[in-house]
Order: C-alpha cells, then structure tokens, then sequence
C-alpha cells in the first residue's frame, strides 16, 4: 500500500509566486523593444527618459496584479489560491492602498517624460493602456470574466506599450514598431492564456469565462 504526500510550499516559495518576478518582463520588454527600435531607426536615445519609463512600467504593472488580487479577493475566485497576495497578507485594504500608490508614482514617472518632451501623448497612451488594465478585473467591467482578457492583454503590452516607448524616444509613431508590437502582444496574451489552466474549476465557481 502507498501513501500520498501533500507537499505545503514553503512561505518562501508563497511569496515568489504572489509577487510574479517573471511577471515583470511583459512591463519591461515593451519598453526596450520600442526604444531599440527609436534608436535604430532615427539614432536618438535618452537615458533619462528609457530609465524612468522602464521604472514607470513596474510600478504600474505592480498596481495591476495587487488591484487585481484585491477584485478576485472580492469575487472569491481566489479562495483556494494560496499564493494570493491577499490570503497570504490577510489585509485586503493594505493592498488596495499600496497597489494605488504604486499607480501614482507610476504615472507621475510617465508625466514627467511628457513635461520633458513638451507631448501629453505618451500620457495619453500609457493612461489608456491603465484603463484598459483595470477593466480586466476591476468593477463594474470584470472584462477578463467574460473570456476577454486576452485581447486586453494584447493590446496594452503590444501596440499601446510600445508606441509609446517608441514615441517617447523621438516623438512620432513607427510601422516597424507596430509590426514588432504585434509579435509582443500575442506572446503576451499567449502567457495568460495559459495561466488559466491550473484554475479551471475555480473560474467556473466564480462565474468566470476564461478561454479554456
């Protein structure tokens, strides 16, 4: 006769799969791709601008999965979900806060290269793309329940995000970066396509039409 174990994680291990290092990289990734491709096509490069951009877009990513961990918190869609920043905390109000905060200076970070460019349209971009973010989970939208998640996901880290890493850098807009933009947004929605898989059952209960 066997035994099954069943392994608890290790808080260690809770907290790495709340926090979603890997995550970072569809924040990060868009940036660069539109300021390699501003710097190849027309020589120009700002540091200043690259570096508080990339700052700009952790900040703002980390909004979205806290905010998001706090609108599943309230669907209770997570309650099986240990890794949750919120089940793992215990305090969804700090996270709420905390999450709102780090959108703040996110978007102070993207205000600023507008004022130093003199062009509220990367403002303008990237607060679109933060719109579009929050009608993912967030209430009364709750986009990503109705199986429209990916699209979202699509357009915010691909075309939106790099049109303004690109704009940012020499301000106009570029086909060859709309045509990379589009590669970026796929893998982007491809990673939560897949991130649906292991939470099947638990979308159903909560009413959520993922795509699996």
């Amino acid at each position: 006769m066997t035994t099954d174990t069943i392994t608890t994680p290790s808080p260690k291990k809770l907290w790495l799969a709340a926090l979603k290092p890997p995550m970072y990289s569809v924040a990060i990734i868009p940036i660069i791709l539109g300021t390699a491709i501003a710097y190849q096509e027309t020589g120009r490069f700002s540091l200043p601008i690259f570096a508080t951009f990339i700052l700009s877009a952790i900040l703002i990513l980390a909004w979205l999965n806290l905010s998001n961990d706090v609108f599943d918190a309230d669907t209770g869609i997570d309650v099986n979900k240990a890794h949750s920043i919120v089940n793992l905390t215990g305090n969804k109000s700090l996270i709420f806060w905390l999450s709102n905060l780090f959108l703040l200076v996110g978007i102070a970070g993207i205000f600023a290269i507008s004022y130093w460019r003199g062009d509220w349209t990367i403002l303008e971009l990237i607060a679109l793309c933060c719109f579009l973010g929050y009608t993912y989970q967030g209430p009364p939208f709750r986009l990503g329940y109705q199986g429209l998640g990916e699209i979202i996901c699509f357009f915010t880290f691909g075309p939106l995000a790099i049109a303004a890493a690109y704009y940012s850098q020499v301000g106009a807009f570029s086909l060859s970066s709309l045509a990379a933009s589009i590669i970026i947004g796929i893998t982007t929605s491809i990673i939560l396509f897949c991130s649906h898989f292991h939470q099947v059952a638990d979308d159903l209960k909560a009413g959520k039409k993922s795509p699996i």
